[in-house]
């Protein structure tokens, strides 16, 4: 069955909308009955979704594989079920330290007295789920959210109908919907979805949706994390190993088919190095993908809404002068499949469709400069991109992209990985996003950080109270504001 078979009528609609307002007024009167949980409650709860995953990984596996038609298990296993085990584990072993009250300076003005800054939960979370990567990018902000003391709601992408299945039933069996819920649906839930009053709202998916999202969400005062994604580049220099870079960039690229919000968009290449890539790209290729149609370590295209729009990339690219390489080894025949051969495209210019949107696909452009100025500028003149390659080990060529770029996150001399650093926020920037989540920072996202300011039984305060020509005011006009 296709990604887009399963449909809801506009009655099962309705009955997810009315779930929706039903499950989020018990959470938030769930929540204000236990405002604050425990550290060994939180503990208690990233367990119970570890256990969770455990348990139902082949399931969820056989569903991801489902619904995309054909899905590497490796690459859920990999990509999804271990990256969420590894955020929970280090969300719970350091949980009880985020939690402890931070001190902070008070002025000798303001003396004796104490600052601390307490890490409250903020309430009910909701989580927009994308479908590229449906279990870890529901259950990594879950697990963020349950450490930070919140309840969430979840709300899954139409285009999963398998996996929704599953990621329903293995929640409902280890949380009670007042703490953890789950719902599915199309455009009409998803839009009542971004209307709610939340705590808070995590999304993840395209630019042009998130921008219906936090209109939404700013008619609430709703505080937002945006997932987004855009066009990634990578950087190759005159320095760069290409052997080793396509092994890097054939992983980034082909792992989930380029299905991936922070996979290389796009090939930044010195003009004589082009040949040299193009031939480690396919030798690499060939060794990891011998066979494509009958290969289940290679994925599909979700759905034929995204097969087409692909096709559509390449096509229009071919008419605009485009020159297409397909990395086809074996010369297979993909029709009646969602199944995209990587292709390369070369010769390409602002005019054509897949320079200007996100790819999310095994499509790759290849791009020239003589300079790495020109590269650089070429990356400065468009919308700020959720990650950035670079492959050189020249700590002077690093600084450079460093210093005079922007991105959500890098990865230098490999592809995809910095996105499971936990000690390190993932997040985009401008176009590509909005605030963080990951390690302390995910903790702090989604938790409010309250200032208290305690004093004790002597209070000097009344000291700069009216009248105002006392001798503490003197002092203060003199050596303070002068």
């Amino acid at each position: 069955m296709s990604a887009t078979a399963v449909q809801l009528n506009d009655n099962e609609e309705q009955q997810q909308i009315a779930y929706l307002h039903d499950v989020v007024a018990k959470q938030k009167a769930a929540y204000s009955a236990a405002p604050y949980p425990s550290a060994k409650d939180r503990r208690n709860d990233l367990d119970k979704l570890a256990a969770a995953l455990r348990k139902y990984k082949d399931e969820l596996a056989e569903a991801v594989n489902a619904d995309f038609s054909s899905r590497s298990k490796a690459e859920t296993m990999i990509a999804e079920i271990m990256v969420t085990l590894e955020c929970i584990n280090y969300n719970r072993k350091n949980l009880k330290k985020w939690m402890k009250p931070s001190r902070r300076h008070v002025s000798a003005l303001f003396a004796p007295a104490s600052n601390k800054v307490h890490y409250q939960p903020k309430g009910v979370v909701g989580i927009m789920v994308p479908w590229n990567y449906p279990v870890q990018l529901a259950a990594a902000p879950l697990a963020t959210a349950l450490a930070s003391g919140n309840r969430a709601v979840i709300k899954m992408s139409e285009f999963t109908p398998a996996t929704n299945d599953v990621m329903q039933r293995m929640l409902a069996e280890y949380f009670s919907e007042d703490q953890v819920a789950i719902l599915s649906g199309e455009a009409a839930v998803g839009a009542e979805f971004s209307n709610i009053h939340w705590d808070h709202l995590i999304f993840t998916g395209s630019t042009a949706v998130a921008r219906h999202v936090m209109s939404a969400c700013g008619k609430n005062l709703v505080p937002v994390t945006l997932e987004l994604g855009g066009k990634s580049p990578c950087i190759i220099t005159d320095s760069t190993d290409l052997k080793a870079a396509a092994q890097s960039l054939i992983f980034g690229k082909a792992t989930n088919a380029g299905q991936t919000c922070i996979a290389p968009d796009y090939l930044l290449v010195p003009k004589h190095k082009v040949e040299g890539l193009k031939a480690a790209l396919a030798e690499r290729y060939k060794a990891s993908f011998p066979t494509l149609k009958e290969n289940n370590d290679y994925t599909a295209i979700v759905n034929e809404r995204q097969h087409m729009r692909l096709q559509g990339l390449l096509k229009d690219a071919e008419s605009k002068g485009a020159k297409l390489t397909q990395l086809n080894n074996a010369n297979e025949d993909f029709s009646g499949t969602r199944k995209i051969p990587l292709t390369l495209v070369e010769n390409t210019h602002e005019d054509m469709t897949i320079m200007q949107d996100e790819i999310f696909g095994p499509l790759l452009p290849i791009l020239t400069y003589d300079s790495l100025d020109e590269a650089l500028n070429h990356i400065k003149a468009g919308p700020r991109p959720l990650a950035l390659y670079l492959f050189s080990h020249n700590s002077a060529e690093q600084n450079k992209v460093l210093t005079q770029t922007h991105a959500g996150g890098v990865t230098i001399n490999d592809c995809l990985t910095h996105i499971a650093q936990d000690d390190m926020p993932f997040g985009g920037v401008g176009d590509s996003g909005i605030g963080a989540y990951h390690g302390k920072e995910g903790f702090v996202s989604l938790s409010h950080a309250k200032s208290v300011h305690k004093k004790g039984r002597i209070n000097m305060g009344h000291l700069i109270h009216a009248p105002h020509d006392r001798f503490m005011h003197k002092l203060i006009y003199k050596f303070i504001i002068r």
